[in-house]
């Protein structure tokens, strides 16, 4: 085996390698794609671009590791392409991270960087310098990944009562590490320090936006050290500036540097430049990790963290390919449009989703569900480990071909606490070969995409409805792009839903409005990402 490390990693990770009997090069830029000519696998940190010209030169490459979370620099669907597995190494850096978001909290409530520039400056300011405890204080947590659950047990340990928001964590779990599940409303109302740890996806993009500021008790302070686009910049700076909050404690930005971001400008903001997980520690678990993880697939065949989907024969991928799309984006559907926080979901197939087996399609519908909340992203190989470490159960069935939709995929969720009374469900297919859409959503007939931002309306079959949720739309400059409508039965009065395709940006404050329309029942955003066109896989 030749193993190719292209950027510096910890030596205690290459001497790994080198003790498995394997050739290990770390050339430099310049003979890299020579090397790579009979290399086995590759190691890269963020330096180094995986391009789709780079991997054309390693014919023999089976596996890229990268030694860190973020896989921008990897080429992800030239690697699924030519059969490359890519793996990278997930909660490496949680320690550090929980660490940073901790010396925010202690910082911001002892004034230590203001203290600290009075002194520099040759001012004791001792006097009105008072600070305060953490102790006894209330910690609100928005994720409680490993990262979430890091900063959990050590605020425990500071003597704070932690409270989180996770809709993918059943009470019970979260119970078992100190922690209560609040909605995210209730938490933001009684936390005295609200900490963000979950993942950035449309259904979180802008998750702190003026309304959840508004919901934050007065003289609360935030932290981030996640992703700068969960929050919105502008409505922070009003909210800190007004002096609602009483400040905020920043590693993240929606812009790095932040340059003219008016957060810059404010004294009550404590920001540090992305280093949360930039320690000697996290460096030398990174790399002892990737290495293990290299060497444990090169060896034994063993698999964790994969980015993209494992090698499959291209017959199989290109027959399964569109119902993973589907099974993803229509349990991710039913995450976001279940009023209930979902606990258990069930998975049906009939036609040719059920004859390709339903294990792949199985661990989609968990990676959509999922990956909704998740501070890092799952996929087909980690879906199943995840959703159990949070307490996620999904059943699978399977039934013959059926008259109306023959090949066809449902997903059904059902809430945390066991109930089997409330349950969300969707039916979709695939159109043309490729295209995933949605079919009937709670046994109504809606037929429509499934991508882009879609509001889901319910509401009572009366005249008028109709107009008047279009007119409101318009009003607020929102652009309806499609519009399917289906009810239970042709009966005035009886229940319908609605689905409706928007372009642009969602106001604030929109659902509000949809709700006070008389005979509106239930408004809900989804938003899915674009579809774009499947990759190859062709089998080494």
């Amino acid at each position: 085996m030749k193993i190719i490390v292209a950027d510096k990693i910890s030596p205690h990770g290459v001497q790994l390698l080198v003790d498995a009997g394997w050739e290990v090069k770390q050339p430099g830029a310049t003979a890299l794609g020579a090397e790579l000519a009979d290399a086995d696998a590759l190691i890269v940190r963020s330096a180094t671009r995986v391009t789709d010209e780079l991997l054309g030169q390693a014919p023999r490459l089976r596996i890229v590791g990268r030694a860190g979370v973020g896989v921008d620099n990897i080429d992800l669907e030239a690697a699924t392409h030519r059969g490359i597995l890519v793996v990278n190494t997930p909660g490496s850096s949680a320690t550090s991270v929980a660490e940073h978001t901790l010396a925010l909290m202690l910082a911001m409530a002892r004034s230590v960087p203001q203290l600290n520039a009075a002194m520099h400056a040759g001012r004791w300011e001792k006097s009105g310098a008072a600070g305060a405890e953490l102790r006894g204080k209330i910690l609100g947590l928005v994720g409680l990944g490993r990262v979430g659950g890091e900063v959990a047990r050590r605020a425990r340990a500071l003597e704070m009562r932690v409270l989180a928001h996770d809709p993918y964590l059943n009470a019970e779990r979260a119970a078992e590490w100190g922690v209560e599940l609040l909605p995210l409303a209730d938490m933001l109302g009684q936390a005295d320090y609200v900490s963000l740890h979950t993942a950035l996806s449309p259904a979180t993009e802008g998750l702190i936006n003026q309304a959840t500021l508004a919901q934050m008790k007065r003289g609360a302070r935030l932290i981030n050290t996640a992703r700068g686009e969960l929050v919105d910049e502008a409505a922070l700076a009003e909210a800190l500036g007004s002096g609602h909050l009483a400040g905020a404690g920043l590693d993240v930005f929606a812009i790095e540097p932040p340059g003219n971001s008016p957060l810059m400008a404010l004294a009550n903001v404590i920001a540090t430049p992305h280093v949360a997980g930039s320690t000697a520690e996290a460096q030398e678990e990174v790399g002892v990790q990737i290495a293990q993880q290299i060497r444990d697939f090169l060896a034994e065949g063993v698999l964790r963290n994969a980015v993209n989907l494992p090698a499959i024969s291209p017959e199989h991928y290109r027959r399964l390919r569109p119902y993973l799309e589907l099974a993803e984006r229509l349990a991710s559907f039913v995450a976001q449009a279940a009023p209930f926080a979902v606990g258990r979901l069930r998975l049906a197939c009939a036609g040719e989703p059920a004859e390709l087996g339903t294990h792949l399609l199985r661990s989609a519908a968990l990676a959509g569900a999922l990956n909704a909340v998740l501070d890092e992203r799952v996929n087909l190989v980690s879906a199943p480990a995840r959703a159990a470490e949070r307490g996620l159960i999904i059943e699978e069935t399977t039934r013959p071909r059926q008259r109306g939709i023959a090949d066809l995929v449902e997903i059904t969720a059902t809430p945390a606490n066991g109930s089997r009374r409330s349950k969300f469900s969707a039916q979709g297919t695939v159109l043309y070969g490729t295209t995933p859409r949605v079919a009937r959503l709670n046994d109504i007939a809606v037929e429509s995409s499934l991508e882009g931002t879609l509001l889901l309306l319910g509401n009572r079959d009366v005249p008028g409805v109709i107009g008047e949720i279009g007119t409101l739309l318009g009003r607020q400059g929102m652009n309806i792009a499609t519009f399917a409508l289906g009810r239970r039965e042709a009966v005035l009065g009886a229940d319908a839903l609605a689905l409706i395709g928007l372009d642009g940006e969602v106001p604030s404050g929109i659902l509000d409005l949809l709700h006070a329309i008389p005979n509106v029942i239930e408004a809900r955003i989804i938003r899915l990402p674009a579809l774009v066109a499947a990759p190859g896989l062709v089998a080494k």
